[in-house]
């Protein structure tokens, strides 16, 4: 290929709203346009960076026996009512009112995978089966941001399998998850696996696969003694050691009035002479189960609630005889559950609401003027806080999700009837389920993000996925002289060896050329000038190790494809 030939123009200003250097760089570099908030155009560069990561991804599923499919991005919303997800999923759902109903613009293929499979699936011996497609999603993001990271169209490749039980489910899950990470490592990404929430999908165990990044809208905390790792949904802090209740205090309650939170309650009550401070005030918030039970969570004021699995946060029409503002364990009715953090048995004695309005009551004992039904992890972990293994410090990484795998055993395919398999002895049972998602579109955007400058101005992609693995350039050529024809020839002999190589043959400066081609990204440059051309040698520049070498020009092009081998090697 020849620069000529591209569809490129390089831009050196980028729109202001394009804070990650890695969005700047796809949209100086022309791998992408914007249509509309959330919405991007490939253009020819960055389909190409688009088709080798689908590729990578069809390889490594295709190579554990999974089957590619395609389904459907529209679906009847009926599908989405028989698991419950159209309103559970609601807040990002693109509706779709058509002639002869109402559709859902697919985030996830979840039901629409169940109803192309399960006829195909009838008896324990059409178990297993594996598939996965390569498909457009649509998510209503309230907020788009940082180009391709944050979209409300985008392409996920998702895996699914079916299993006759959770055994086999498992190592169907184990096959897709040595995939994924075969995957990211051809990529060029140092994906981690953590444990992670499974939220609107359901299921079991499941993991994330997070790459550190500085612009990264996701955290997990990892622990470098034993090697635990999970999101921040999921983590867990282990336990601290408890402290005796202050038995020589009684509580006293202060007059608040206007101070509903913990931090103006906190200014309240030093103000009417009490020595509280955020740490030592409880959060006592009212949470409602699926079954509308009633739970107060109870936390300490500077810690943040992780509301847990199958709870929700109660809704101003649920609070009944509850003074909201002003909620405290104390005297609480037996219909309420009471479920506290294992930090509340940190401190001697707690300040919380008095359960009235504008009041709040200082020394309140564990045990003595409150009971817990329950001790749970309810908060967000934080640094430093203990590893729940082996109690080493914890620390948080910023991080972007890639892919998330899931063991979904029963959540779907257990509310469908059709969902059903024959067993050896003639019971109708459902299947096993597992999915698996990677984030296609988002991954240029990561890798990017990872191998661009900081200032979004240049990029070596890694081998696997560059649009061309070798930039060609001559530095004093003319139209006619030795340095354009060895250029040329060198490109020519380097393709012909199976390695893409990009020739740089516009009439342009040194510098502009230069600069354009740092946009494109190659890992490896060949660059030819008059200078090393009269002792009969090119220069070959790697950019991935920041390494240049001379080398004979007849030595060139094996040299350049050796490299790309190496390359290549590295990331497997």
């Amino acid at each position: 290929m020849r620069t000529s030939e591209l569809i490129f123009k390089s831009r050196r200003e980028v729109p202001q709203d394009a804070e990650a250097s890695s969005h700047q760089l796809l949209l100086r570099g022309n791998y992408i346009r914007r249509l509309t908030s959330g919405v991007y155009s490939f253009l020819p560069l960055g389909y190409q960076v688009l088709r080798r990561v689908e590729r990578i991804v069809e390889e490594e599923l295709d190579r554990v026996g999974a089957s590619e499919l395609l389904l459907p991005a529209l679906h009847p919303v009926e599908i989405w009512r028989a698991t419950g997800r159209d309103a559970k999923m609601a807040d990002v759902l693109f509706g779709v009112e058509g002639k002869s109903g109402s559709f859902v613009l697919g985030p996830t293929h979840e039901e629409a995978v169940i109803e192309a499979m399960s006829p195909d699936i009838e008896s324990y011996r059409d178990l297993p089966k594996l598939v996965y497609q390569i498909q457009t999603k649509f998510r209503d993001e309230p907020r788009a941001r940082f180009g391709l990271m944050r979209t409300r169209e985008f392409i996920m490749a998702d895996g699914y399998s079916f299993d006759v039980d959770r055994d086999t489910m498992r190592a169907s899950y184990q096959r897709f998850y040595e995939a994924y990470q075969a995957i990211f490592r051809r990529v060029g990404l140092k994906a981690e696996p953590v444990e992670a929430d499974a939220g609107s999908i359901g299921g079991d165990v499941n993991h994330e696969f997070m790459v550190a990044s500085s612009i990264g809208e996701d955290h997990f905390a990892r622990c470098r003694e034993c090697g635990y790792q999970a999101n921040i949904e999921a983590a867990r802090a282990g336990e601290r050691a408890g402290v005796p209740v202050a038995r020589d205090i009684e509580p006293v309650t202060y007059s608040t009035p206007n101070a509903p939170g913990v931090e103006i309650a906190v200014k309240a009550l030093q103000a009417a002479g009490a020595e509280v401070e955020v740490a030592s005030m409880l959060k006592s918030m009212l949470l409602v189960g699926e079954a509308g039970q009633l739970v107060l969570a109870l936390l300490p004021g500077d810690r943040t609630l992780n509301v847990p699995r199958g709870m929700r946060l109660a809704e101003d029409v649920e609070m009944g005889d509850f003074v909201k503002g002003y909620i405290g364990p104390q005297g609480q009715s037996s219909r309420v559950t009471i479920l506290a953090d294992p930090l509340v048995r940190t401190r001697p004695s707690w300040a919380s609401g008095a359960n009235q309005e504008g009041s709040h009551t200082v020394g309140l004992r564990l045990g003595i003027d409150f009971n817990v039904d329950r001790f749970e992890n309810l908060v967000v972990v934080q640094d430093q806080d203990p590893c729940p293994h082996c109690g080493a410090p914890l620390e948080l990484v910023r991080s972007v999700e890639v892919g998330h795998t899931f063991q979904l055993g029963l959540t779907y395919s257990g509310m469908l009837a059709h969902a059903r398999f024959s067993t050896v002895d003639g019971q109708e049972l459902p299947y096993w389920m597992g999915c698996y998602g990677i984030g296609v579109t988002r991954v240029p955007a990561v890798i990017a993000q990872q191998y661009g400058s900081p200032e979004g101005d240049a990029v070596a992609w890694p081998v696997e996925v560059a649009p061309y693995v070798v930039s060609v350039v001559g530095v004093g050529a003319t139209k006619d002289n030795d340095v354009v024809a060895v250029a040329r020839r060198l490109h020519d002999l380097i393709n012909a060896g199976g390695v893409s190589a990009l020739l740089e043959d516009r009439d342009v400066s040194t510098g502009v050329a230069m600069r354009d081609l740092e946009l494109i990204g190659s890992p490896i440059f060949c660059v030819v000038g008059a200078r090393s051309l009269a002792n009969k040698m090119v220069e070959i520049r790697d950019r991935m190790h920041d390494r240049t070498t001379l080398v004979p020009i007849e030595k060139a092009p094996a040299a350049v494809i050796a490299l790309s081998r190496e390359l290549t090697s590295e990331c497997r």
